[in-house]
């Protein structure tokens, strides 16, 4: 099992900012990567990012992610975040499994976020060795990962949009669960 782990609108003082957690299985990661490259090139993008993609090409990418096996785990939190009792109180309820290989977190993150990460998987029995940071260009699990919580904090915000409303509607079945704090 991989766990992918990215957020949005963290730094913002209103609305709401939401955590995502993808899970991959094991034999699944290589797949979801090769997927998501292709998705790319047949999209003719450089690597997907939701804040810099218009709403034609977000369209097609999540048809195509879709395809991929994989399962969403999601924490809504109101801003402003305090990023470390957030955080923390989120990944409590939803990181439960103990059979990972690995967590795959934005390298852009601070120190006191992987710090805080590695508390609690240490609390839960999980070795911290498998927590690695990765720059969301060089893998396309955490683009999937950004992918989401970009179309959840946009659904949390705006239900009514019609532009979020079919893109919602395509990664809801994969959601396992949501937490609101």
């Amino acid at each position: 099992m991989y766990i992918v782990i990215d957020e949005s609108g963290i730094h913002k003082q209103d609305g709401k900012s939401v955590i995502a957690l993808v899970y991959i299985e094991t034999n699944n990661l290589a797949k979801l990567e090769v997927l998501v490259t292709q998705t790319e090139e047949d999209l003719e993008i450089k690597p997907f990012h939701w804040a810099h993609t218009n709403w034609k090409v977000r369209e097609k990418f999540i048809s195509a992610i879709t395809r991929g096996q994989f399962n969403i785990k999601l924490a809504i939190i109101p801003n402003p975040v305090k990023i470390d009792a957030s955080m923390e109180e989120a990944l409590r309820h939803l990181i439960v499994e103990k059979h990972i290989n690995q967590i795959l977190i934005d390298g852009s993150k601070p120190k006191s976020y992987s710090r805080k990460l590695k508390k609690i998987l240490r609390d839960k029995g999980v070795s911290v060795k498998k927590l690695r940071t990765i720059n969301d260009q060089s893998s396309p699990a955490m683009r999937v990962a950004d992918a989401v919580a970009g179309i959840t904090r946009y659904h949390s915000e705006k239900p009514d949009n019609q532009q979020i409303k079919p893109l919602y509607k395509k990664i809801k079945p994969k959601i396992e669960i949501i937490i609101q704090l």
